[in-house]
């Protein structure tokens, strides 16, 4: 039975008195990373099961480039009829201070439609580091400033800022390595090239399962249920908090009965089983709760980075 009414600060008139039916034929999801990134697969079971049930054809598109800049702006860009969405990390809330040449700002230009998912990340080294703590680390770290070096998928991506917020509050100095992207960084944390990584659990889970690696400490507020052995870097550095995120972003102005329509359906693939197996794999929360706690996020993300990008220095350019 398809519930109703799931989200009543939204209740409005319904889909039929919209102007244009929806879903259109082809709805697109865009992903403005390159395909294989972990935006891609839940937002591809999520594509698979609205397909299945809309009877439209919705499906995954890589728009990479710019740090996300230039698919965040693409669909920034689209009419807000339904056929477009944007499916981004917690990356789009350091968007705006890293890359002000393009002039987009996730609160102006896109509407919230929900966060999919809370994801924790690690800070992980190899399991032969000789780093097998966080106290040990910030000893070593002060005892030899910049010695420990840390990987990134680039400047300003949101794994180099999770590690400089670590720094700037431990009072520490490490150095930055940039990759091309996150998983070179994982992969040359293997090798010894560097001597750590904060990467997304989706990322690091099967190398800490495997044994390959080890994780000091993840950067939710608290400790994760499906890694309670792992302390929160908060636990050390009071305050600190830095975790990814996954959400979906509509072009401004969607009518709302649309809006609630998407939220409905959206909300139901929270019983998904393969959805739910993944999330949990890796040690992701499920959300799909509608666009306030979205909006509140950016409202407390988009400033807390650009104090930190501008406290940094930090420049793509």
């Amino acid at each position: 039975m398809r519930r109703r009414g799931l989200f009543p600060a939204l209740a409005l008139p319904s889909l039929a008195a919209a102007q244009n039916p929806w879903p259109v034929r082809v709805v697109r999801i865009i992903v403005p990373q390159a395909p294989g990134g972990p935006i891609d697969t839940p937002n591809r079971i999520i594509a698979d099961r609205l397909s299945r049930r809309l009877g439209a054809s919705f499906i995954v598109e890589n728009r990479p480039g710019a740090g996300g800049g230039i698919g965040s702006q693409f669909v920034a860009q689209q009419p807000p009829d339904g056929s477009c969405f944007l499916a981004n990390s917690a990356g789009i809330s350091i968007l705006p201070t890293l890359q002000p040449a393009l002039g987009f700002d996730p609160i102006r230009d896109l509407d919230p439609v929900t966060l999919v998912c809370d994801l924790p990340a690690a800070l992980m080294v190899r399991a032969a580091s000789a780093l097998t703590s966080l106290p040990q680390l910030l000893a070593e770290a002060r005892a030899r400033p910049g010695r420990i070096t840390f990987g990134s998928g680039g400047v300003g991506s949101a794994n180099h800022l999770a590690a400089g917020l670590f720094a700037a509050m431990a009072g520490i100095e490490m150095t930055h390595v940039p990759y091309r992207g996150i998983s070179q960084a994982v992969t040359a944390v293997y090798a010894g090239e560097i001597s750590l990584v904060f990467a997304s659990t989706l990322e690091v889970m099967p190398h800490l399962r495997a044994g390959r690696a080890r994780a000091l400490g993840v950067t939710m507020p608290e400790r994760v249920a499906a890694l309670p052995e792992i302390p929160a870097i908060a636990e050390l550095i009071p305050g600190y908090s830095a975790p990814n995120w996954f959400c979906l972003m509509a072009p401004k102005g969607m009518a709302p009965a649309l809006l609630q329509r998407l939220v409905e359906e959206l909300a139901l693939l929270r019983e998904d089983a393969d959805l739910r197996a993944t999330l949990d794999a890796a040690a992701a929360t499920m959300r799909l709760d509608g666009p306030a706690p979205l909006a509140a996020r950016l409202a407390e993300e988009v400033p807390k980075w650009r104090d930190l990008v501008r406290r940094l220095g930090v420049s793509v350019e």
